[in-house]
């Protein structure tokens, strides 16, 4: 009987102890997990309450600036405050430090570790399909799977009271997520390994898959805008020709020039990035000329980290190539599993090498380099990306969709580690879904209070805001990461 070295992580602090259990059979693991349950009844994954231990979140969020572009800084506060699910979005600094202090099992896959609504979206495959799938990884790493299914139910609730629903109806939503996302771990423990790395959704089986029409009709107008953005159709968007030469236009403060002495750095971290290809795309990214770069603003929470677009162009003037250079930062997990060591000296590394490990088919452009003494990661910057949109969603089509997630989340964890051990655990998923529903509850009164402070904060003074921000409040569904 081999033996299987597993972390086991106490219900009541952040202390780790490693402990070895004979795992060789799936049954044994499935027993294994099954027995948490005495280490971590489900009614404990319902505790959420401040505690005066907690870290003040205006605090982290301070502190998460430290290293970003100053003058990006206010616009990133600007986008929190327009409501508590952009509050939710643009604080896994926040979360991480909540989740951390809680109950959990100790099984501990890859997680995304910024698992909220909106970072499931569509994208283009290598062999050029449209599939949909978790879509963000910054802040990728090992750690324990309930605080990915934690943030995603949170974002479920938030999300919801912001679409007016009632909280029977998110309760419902809840239940639909965890209930999925149990099914899909239980169904994936019993495949052999390598099948569960070729499980995915792709866009047909999506509409198919979604039960609701209104939700169906989105998914088929928010694939059908996804699939027009791609390179060539960006090109009239944000470039222009002059003297013969195309560009990328400027929209001060988003899309800004660099510097000549930047833009030869960044140009040498492009070479020094194809090395990190597979040999073929290595050959075709090679095959394209360096036009241009522009520094970009994306997302809410990676507002202020260093952000590029690169233009390359091919064999001819139509043939065009972006490419995304974003600043990647160790993980906001990464203290709560190992302190102040770091399992990945690159961590643009690390992001590429977590995506495709959660991701059934990954970006094939994915790649790292360093620029300046920052890592990055490299991806396309338009392959078909985007989102189902979340403010229209009605009740019914919300808990459709938090299923769908919670199936993908799902897939994304047993792809790496430890399936058969939360399959145990969870059983058919019920009595986590009545818990996880109550959590969800609590953690979304807290969303509130803390976007509530950082509003307070930013009347005070503490945190600058760019012009307007508190004016427009409201538009919390903006895509991105």
């Amino acid at each position: 009987m081999s033996e299987r070295h597993i972390v086991l992580r106490s219900a009541d602090s952040r202390a780790f102890e490693s402990v070895r259990e004979p795992t060789s059979t799936r049954a044994e693991r499935f027993a294994l997990g099954r027995s948490l349950r005495d280490q971590v009844p489900f009614e404990r994954l319902a505790e959420w309450a401040p505690t005066p231990a907690r870290l003040d979140p205006i605090g982290l969020i301070q502190f998460s600036h430290a290293g970003r572009v100053d003058r990006l800084v206010p616009i990133r506060v600007g986008r929190m405050i327009s409501s508590p699910y952009a509050f939710l979005r643009g604080t896994a600094v926040v979360m991480a430090a909540d989740v951390a202090s809680l109950p959990a099992t100790g099984i501990m896959p890859v997680v995304c570790g910024d698992s909220h609504l909106g970072n499931f979206g569509f994208y283009r495959s290598g062999e050029g399909e449209q599939v949909i799938d978790l879509n963000d990884f910054d802040e990728a790493h090992p750690g324990s799977w309930e605080w990915d299914l934690r943030r995603l139910v949170a974002s479920v609730w938030v999300a919801g009271r912001e679409n007016g629903h009632s909280e029977d109806d998110m309760a419902t939503a809840v239940d639909t997520c965890v209930r999925a996302y149990a099914d899909e771990v239980a169904f994936l423990a019993e495949q052999p390994l390598l099948s569960r790395s070729y499980n995915r959704l792709d866009v047909e089986r999506l509409h198919e898959t979604a039960t609701e029409k209104t939700l169906r009709d989105e998914i088929r107008r928010a694939a059908r805008v996804a699939r027009k953005r791609t390179s060539d159709r960006a090109l009239p968007r944000f470039t222009a020709e002059t003297d013969g030469r195309r560009h990328i236009v400027a929209e001060p403060p988003l899309i800004t020039p660099v510097e000549p002495d930047e833009y030869e750095a960044l140009a040498e971290g492009l070479d020094a990035y194809l090395d990190t290809l597979a040999p073929h795309w290595r050959r075709v990214v090679g095959g394209y000329t360096l036009l241009d770069i522009a520094h970009k603003v994306v997302g809410v929470g990676s507002v202020g980290l260093r952000a590029y677009v690169a233009l390359l162009e091919g064999s001819g003037p139509d043939d065009v190539l972006f490419l995304r250079l974003k600043q990647a930062r160790r993980s906001v997990l990464a203290r709560f599993v190992h302190g102040d060591s770091a399992w990945h000296a690159h961590q643009g590394q690390r992001v590429v090498e977590y995506q495709q490990a959660l991701q059934t088919v990954s970006d094939p452009l994915l790649g790292w380099t360093s620029v300046g003494g920052l890592d990055y990661y490299v991806r396309q910057f338009r392959n078909m990306k985007g989102t189902v949109p979340l403010d229209s969603m009605t009740a019914t089509a919300l808990a459709d969709y938090a299923g769908i997630v919670g199936h993908l989340l799902a897939k994304g964890h047993a792809r790496t580690s430890g399936a058969s051990m939360i399959a145990g655990y969870l059983g058919d998923g019920s009595g986590a879904a009545t818990a996880l529903a109550t959590f969800a509850r609590r953690y979304a009164d807290q969303t509130e209070a803390d976007h509530a402070a950082l509003v307070a904060a930013v009347k005070q003074g503490l945190l600058p805001v760019a012009d307007g921000a508190l004016a427009a409040m409201g538009s919390a569904f903006r895509p991105g990461g």
